[in-house]
């Protein structure tokens, strides 16, 4: 077994806490239907012996046929219960699992290296937990089942025919050698089958967001026949683990069949005088148990056979979820707004900052000091691919980078997310907007705002001039990614979250982007406006936006240098 499993059995047997009394019960509750078999298999046996051997009359037998049905209709109903447990503590256990994972994707930074494909992250949180419900709903209940039922029942019968006991306990053993050996084949393919399918489903999420530039390029056939290879290959891995699992069931019924015909062979040949290993009669009765009795030893062991390869795809799915995800957290991470906070201006220096792109395969910035006193204004310019955005996340703490970056004095490490979060304010070049009224998605900046304090944001940010024309003003819905909106409409409803904080520390990456000249001017005053008394760096292509700062850096070499500035007034179109 390798570590990874090890981690993998580790991390299944510390979820099991998650399906609390529910999951105790779906493995106990076989156990007590068992106890219960061994009852009714015994006045069964009883009752046929006595209506053969002793000629009891009917009338005298129907008590104990009435317990036998009666016990019956009990076994059913605890197994119908059993079942209903089972599942119902999977669904809690998986239910828990995921809120765990999500809230800790949640509250990492979005930027972050090891940050998975969101195709990837989907499949590990949905498919891959899914792949564990059979392991507590069904495996777990088989295995209690299979580890003490078959002993219970050879304990019971070994002191009534030590050769049936003996049958017993020679074959049943073989069958947990066999599963064990048939098991590490099954989990190999498990583990490569459940990695197929995250490529699988990380490629199609991939190549759906970018359809559009497929389309563009003539390249949908051949991405097409990529997904489609790739389904054959998962297809054909998965039929392959099924196989494995019924070659596993196969194996199973070989032995179970082989241990019980071996019992009936041994009664039959008792009965007709040719074998006298007993040393008193065997009676009907007695020869009847154990006939009952024999399949219901291996049952347990079939159960479990049946069952097993839910284990091994449980292993193989947290395994994945780890890859993808990190290790499972123990309880799902608190996440609560962060209300903004006031404050005073927030001073930013740099000293020897380097910085590389996401990929770290190149330098935006090497060995770089700036120093943005408490309140200034400064425009950071330069084309589209400079590293502009990369050096505005790396302020916001959404980049990692090598050097000093303090704000107010303090490293930026030193900041809690809480204070970091309330204090500033990031506006991407693609914010991102939810399927929600103008105003709801306005509103996000700060919970508790007004309707007034909306619609005066939104006025600063210009939305108020294209909702007046739309059929619900502001409380017109919009679709994911600001769907029925141009893109500076777009831009203008994420602006308006600037007016709902008070940020000492304003991040702007391209806020006038998509705007016509006037549009531009009229934004750009109002930011200005607002901004006064707050540290405000904007990272834009637009000299005419730069001209309005008190200062302006443009990177270039893998450094920033000082642009000279038209000497007019700043605020002044």
């Amino acid at each position: 077994m390798t570590p990874q499993e090890k981690a993998a059995g580790k991390a299944l047997s510390r979820l099991q806490r998650h399906g609390g009394t529910a999951l105790w019960l779906a493995i106990g509750l076989p156990l007590v239907s068992g106890g219960l078999l061994v009852w009714q298999a015994s006045s069964l046996a009883r009752v046929i012996g006595r209506a053969v051997e002793g000629r009891t009359p009917v009338e005298a037998l129907l008590p104990t046929v009435g317990i036998v049905l009666a016990l019956l209709v009990l076994r059913a109903g605890i197994s119908a219960l059993g079942d209903w447990l089972g599942t119902f503590a999977a669904e809690a256990i998986k239910r828990d699992l995921r809120e765990s994972l999500f809230s800790a994707l949640l509250s990492r930074s979005p930027r972050r290296r090891d940050q998975p494909d969101s195709g990837a992250a989907v499949t590990a949180i949905v498919d891959q937990v899914e792949a564990l419900d059979g392991y507590f709903a069904r495996y777990l209940p088989a295995a209690g089942q299979a580890a003490l039922l078959p002993l219970v029942f050879g304990a019971i019968i070994l002191p009534l025919d030590w050769v049936a006991g003996l049958l017993f306990l020679v074959s049943a053993p073989l069958i947990p050698v066999f599963m064990a050996l048939v098991g590490w084949g099954a989990q190999a393919a498990t583990d490569r089958q459940a990695q197929a399918l995250t490529r699988l489903s990380g490629r199609f999420a991939d190549r759906l967001r970018g359809l559009l530039t497929l389309k563009l390029f003539g390249r949908e056939a051949a991405e097409i026949h990529g997904i489609v290879s790739a389904s054959e290959s998962l297809r054909r891995r998965t039929l392959g683990v099924l196989g494995i699992a019924f070659l596993s069931s196969a194996v199973l019924e070989f032995f179970a069949a082989l241990g019980v015909a071996g019992v009936a062979l041994y009664l039959g040949l008792t009965f007709i005088d040719f074998l006298h290993l007993r040393s008193s009669p065997l009676t009907l009765e007695l020869a009847l148990f154990l006939l009952l009795m024999a399949p219901e030893v291996y049952n347990p062991l079939r159960l479990l056979a049946a069952h097993y390869h839910d284990r091994a795809s449980a292993k193989a799915a947290i395994v994945e979820i780890e890859r993808q995800l990190g290790a499972l957290p123990a309880e799902p991470t608190p996440l609560s707004d962060i209300a903004p906070r006031a404050g005073r201006a927030i001073a930013l220096d740099l000293a020897g900052l380097t910085l590389r792109t996401p990929d770290r395969q190149r330098v935006i910035l090497s060995e770089t000091s700036l120093s943005v006193p408490a309140g200034q204004h400064i425009a950071v310019l330069g084309p589209s691919g400079q590293g502009k955005s990369t050096l505005l996340e790396a302020i916001a703490g959404l980049r990692a980078c090598e050097g000093d970056l303090l704000l107010d004095g303090e490293n930026l490490e030193a900041w809690s997310e809480e204070d970091l979060r309330a204090r500033t304010f990031l506006l991407t070049q693609r914010p991102r907007l939810i399927h929600a009224s103008i105003a709801e998605n306005i509103a996000l900046a700060r919970a508790d705002a007004t309707r007034a304090e909306i619609e005066q944001a939104a006025e600063k940010a210009g939305v108020a001039q294209f909702a007046a024309a739309l059929p619900e003003g502001l409380a017109t819905v919009i679709g994911e990614d600001g769907v029925g909106l141009s893109g500076g409409q777009a831009q203008r409803v994420a602006l308006a979250r600037l007016f709902l904080r008070d940020a000492g520390l304003i991040l702007l990456d391209e806020p006038t982007a998509h705007l016509d000249a006037e549009t531009e001017a009229a934004v750009m005053t109002a930011v200005l406006d607002y901004a006064r008394g707050r540290t405000l760096i904007v990272a834009t292509h637009s000299q005419a936006v730069a001209a309005r700062f008190d200062k302006a850096w443009r990177i270039a070499g893998e450094t920033l240098l000082p642009v000279a500035l038209p000497a007019h007034k700043k605020g002044v179109a």
